[in-house]
């Protein structure tokens, strides 16, 4: 399993001034759903950062993305591992296949990875 990229994720309720004050530092705008706003550096994209007011299909909003190229096979390590699994490995209409899972630091992870 290899990790493809990993986003924070900001709560917010202001994505027009976060575009806005991100946009100062080289980061544009490459994905918006409405309720998640994701940011990417156009020297490099994979240097993203996601502003959400609430995650759309699950009971909490996580901390962090961390995007695997087998979230089947990062579901498997974390269930056999006893890692507290937040929110079950389930599609997602915008594309993605997805679980969350708490860190030892109390943390959401979202693991996802594109269909």
């Amino acid at each position: 399993m290899a990790v493809r990229r990993v986003v924070p994720n900001i709560q917010s309720a202001t994505p027009r001034e976060n575009r806005e004050f991100y946009g100062l530092l080289g980061f544009a705008e490459v994905m918006n759903h409405g309720w998640i706003m994701t940011l990417a550096s156009s020297s490099s994209p994979a240097a993203q950062i996601s502003f959400m007011t609430g995650d759309r299909t699950a009971p909490v909003a996580p901390d962090l993305s961390v995007e695997v190229d087998d979230v089947d096979a990062a579901y498997a390590v974390m269930r056999e591992s006893g890692a507290e699994i937040v929110h079950p490995l389930q599609d997602e209409e915008w594309g993605v296949r997805r679980f969350f899972v708490r860190d030892p630091n109390g943390r959401v992870i979202n693991v996802l990875g594109h269909r």
